[in-house]
């Protein structure tokens, strides 16, 4: 549930367009996961988001399992990589919830990605943080359905 949560940072920093995009990818995502009852526009989510962090957020042992969880099945550099990109996209809340800090290693890497984009090397690093198993989904991600 935090993938459709976590970009409230950059939703600060995008133009209207921008956030639809990025809506979009979560939301392919979501339809290739099979995952049922996702809202269908990013003002739908935009309700259910508010709606979910009035009533539903809580830190219990199913948290704490998870981020085991996340921690064996990623290994250690991509749990790093995964828990430091939320302390930038998470709401303020869930960082209180989940103890973290205010700095995270990943802010400065964010401008390399950027141009790593503009000049068409962002599969490459991809290819190098993500699992070799999920490649053809991952690359799936990039490209619109017709």
């Amino acid at each position: 549930h935090y993938s459709m949560a976590s970009f409230e940072v950059l939703e600060r920093k995008l133009t209207e367009p921008e956030k639809e995009d990025l809506f979009d990818v979560f939301y392919r995502m979501g339809q290739r996961m099979q995952l049922k009852g996702l809202p269908r526009t990013y003002q739908e989510w935009i309700i259910m988001r508010n709606d979910h962090m009035q009533n539903d957020l809580q830190k219990c042992h199913y948290t704490v399992d998870l981020y085991k969880q996340y921690k064996k099945h990623l290994g250690n550099i991509r749990f790093f990589i995964l828990e430091e990109s939320q302390k930038l996209v998470v709401p303020q809340q869930v960082k209180t919830l989940l103890g973290f800090g205010k700095f995270s290693w990943v802010s400065p890497l964010l401008f390399f990605y950027k141009l790593s984009r503009k000049v068409n090397l962002d599969r490459f690093l991809k290819s190098i943080i993500l699992p070799q198993d999920y490649k053809e989904q991952i690359n799936d991600l990039d490209v619109k359905p017709s």
